[in-house]
């Protein structure tokens, strides 16, 4: 029976797992059992989005570095604090008891494993939306991909293209405008949606070639290696266009990871979960920050003061309690 299990392994949860230890909740390790008492914090794997982004620099007292340092350095900050997250489970279901505790579900190596605790909370964050077009499951991994931070080295000197129109998608060209040897951004819209000084520094690079108005209809491959080779798309006069590319990069929005949660919980028509200003859902002792709750605006410094306002909230229930 642990007092507090954290869910996740970004931003939301690394400062979550800082305040419950500065708290003076006792941190379990990961092959801890549990003993009464204490917290934990599971996760599939450390970092989440924060891991996969490119450029940051909006997080503060740091000028400007990388999703996989910042990752790390959020790492570092736990175990200063002897905080050790668990890796490796995937969390399946969140059920609430009649005695009021919460009994998750997981899975680790193949084996199932239930963990209990009197208070939870969720930052289980976002995952890539799709676009839905023939040919994009199929070349996944070979050409298609989610993550520019993770596979934009793979394409050093290539053709490549990006599909979005918000600040992922333009962090993402701008990496690639370093990389490849020429990138084309298609945006279904007729102007970009995210912040101004990325659409300038974009604008500024000369291997980059923005389509406006251009909706993506299909991805293609070459039959002899399997791995992609065109984009097709329909231009703003409904005329069906072909980019010779070597690799999509897809950016087109996030869908929140809540299916874990109890079916009563409360969520908007995006899937979010909803939260109070003391980031508590519907269902007492169940908490929830960051990306995957209904806050308006997904940044990372956002998920980390959710972090620490679910944390602090949670100590005061379990007070109560």
């Amino acid at each position: 029976m642990f007092d507090l299990i954290i869910i996740g392994g970004s931003a939301a949860a690394t400062t979550a797992g800082v305040y419950a230890a500065r708290r003076g909740l006792n941190p379990a390790r990961p092959d801890d059992s549990g003993q009464s008492g204490g917290f934990k914090i599971i996760t599939k794997e450390f970092g989440g989005e924060v891991a996969t982004s490119g450029e940051i620099e909006n997080w503060p007292g740091i000028v400007h570095t990388d999703g996989l340092s910042l990752a790390e350095q959020f790492r570092v900050h736990l175990n200063t604090n002897h905080v050790t997250p668990e890796e490796g489970v995937v969390v399946s279901s969140i059920t609430k008891q009649i005695d009021g505790n919460f009994v998750i579900s997981t899975e680790v190596d193949g084996e199932k494993k239930e963990y209990t605790s009197r208070a939870v909370i969720v930052t289980t964050g976002v995952h890539p939306k799709e676009l839905g077009v023939p040919g994009e499951k199929e070349f996944r991994n070979k050409g298609v991909t989610y993550c520019t931070t993770c596979d934009g080295p793979l394409f050093q000197g290539k053709i490549t293209t990006v599909v979005g129109g918000g600040n992922s998608a333009l962090e993402s060209a701008l990496m690639l405008a370093d990389i490849a040897s020429q990138v084309f951004v298609v945006n279904k819209n007729d102007k970009f949606k995210g912040e101004q000084i990325l659409i300038d520094k974009l604008n500024a690079r000369q291997n980059v070639k923005i389509i406006y108005q251009a909706k993506t209809t299909e991805i293609k491959g070459d039959s002899a290696g399997g791995l992609v080779s065109e984009l097709v798309y329909t231009d703003s006069s409904g005329v069906l266009q072909t980019l010779k590319t070597d690799g999509v990069f897809i950016h087109i929005g996030m869908v929140p990871n809540s299916g874990i949660v109890p079916e009563d919980i409360l969520k908007d028509k995006f899937g979010q979960i909803i939260v109070d200003d003391h980031c508590a859902t519907n269902i007492p002792g169940l908490f929830a920050a960051g990306d995957v709750t209904d806050v308006p605006f997904k940044q990372i410094v956002i998920a980390a003061g959710q972090g620490c306002i679910a944390t602090l909230s949670a100590v005061e229930y379990l007070n109560r309690k």
